[in-house]
């Protein structure tokens, strides 16, 4: 019996449950040389411990094939997508990255060159016509002078053709020379009073910068507190300025509406009646507001008896006082001529 247990002990026992020494279970066993794997049936797709599943751990067919790397077509299967061949570098190290640094700073080199030929050819280009340019105005004004030339010439060959008398074509010209001597001293004129008014607002600028120098001292001698009110006076002088601007704006389009309304009223008899109603209408408003307003200066009866009789008294005293000054002068009348009269009787007997 021992022995029994002990041979038990060391066979495994068999799928089919046969025990048989160092006989490996059915589920890992290899497969024989009579058995076909299904066509059907990609590798890798089939489930896991059965018989078409994946056999052992090493080898071909241990790898991981996917179903996207043998797509299936009208003809069948094709074949599998492999990378690509020959030899690649495994290790990007210093020496690749130098390459590739190289690569790039020569193309950056070729596009700098490529681009500087550009730019030199566009002021070659520009400059050429600069050059153009300036020769196409000193063209411009040969053409305006053979164009009156050749005006010059086609008047002379129409008073040939007409057959003109070479007397009227010198009073032709006789004339066109003093109009051009006349355009021409009015020129010089006209010259003359430019340069002389520059001269004057030369004058005149460099007078306002000596006055603005000067400012400029007169503020920068003040005190602190003068210094603040002065910029507080020109902040507000420069508000002021802004708000007569802004009112001279308005006051010109008040007077530029005036004028039109006043050109319509011209044109229209009704409007023209309507103003002369508009005109008697407040006369008689402002007398009307003149009447109350006197009517609410009146008082009553009593009110006005004593005012009458204050004023009465007022210029009872104001003539009182204008008759004792007219008596003080009276009386200093008759003494001078008291004094003139004794004045003129010592004269009589000195003489």
């Amino acid at each position: 019996m021992a022995c029994n247990h002990k041979a038990s002990a060391a066979r495994p026992v068999s799928r089919g449950g046969v025990g048989l020494t160092g006989r490996p279970p059915s589920g890992i066993r290899p497969l024989s040389g009579n058995i076909r794997v299904a066509t059907a049936m990609p590798p890798g797709t089939a489930r896991p411990g059965s018989r078409g599943g994946p056999i052992g751990t090493g080898g071909v067919l241990s790898s991981q094939i996917k179903v996207a790397d043998r797509p299936v077509t009208q003809q069948g299967l094709t074949g599998m997508k492999t990378g690509m061949k020959g030899p690649q570098r495994q290790i990007l190290d210093k020496s690749y990255y130098l390459g590739l640094l190289r690569s790039k700073i020569s193309e950056l080199t070729t596009e700098v060159n490529r681009l500087q030929k550009e730019i030199e050819m566009y002021n070659q280009e520009n400059s050429v016509y600069l050059s153009y340019e300036k020769r196409a105005e000193t063209l411009a004004v040969e053409i305006k002078e053979f164009q009156g030339q050749l005006a010059d010439y086609n008047m002379l060959v129409d008073k040939l053709n007409t057959n003109t008398e070479m007397e009227e074509v010198m009073n032709d010209y006789n004339m066109l020379k003093a109009q051009n001597d006349r355009e021409t001293q009015s020129m010089d004129v006209i010259f003359t009073e430019r340069q002389a008014k520059e001269k004057q607002m030369r004058s005149v600028e460099e007078e306002i910068e000596q006055e603005k120098q000067a400012a400029d001292d007169i503020i920068k001698n003040m005190s602190l507190e003068n210094q603040v009110k002065y910029l507080e006076m020109k902040t507000t002088n420069e508000k002021l300025l802004q708000e007569l601007d802004t009112l001279q704006q308005q006051l010109d389009s008040q007077n530029m509406k005036k004028e039109s309304l006043e050109a319509e009223i011209a044109h229209s008899q009704v409007k023209q009646e309507a103003v002369l109603l508009h005109e008697k209408l407040y006369e008689l408003e402002s007398h009307r507001d003149q009447m109350i307003a006197e009517d609410k200066s009146i008082g009553s009866p009593m009110e006005e008896r004593e005012k009458l009789l204050k004023q009465v008294k007022d210029d009872n005293q104001e003539i009182a006082s204008m008759e004792r000054q007219l008596t003080d002068i009276k009386e200093k009348m008759n003494q001078f001529n008291e004094e003139i009269r004794q004045l003129d009787m010592d004269l009589e007997e000195h003489q």
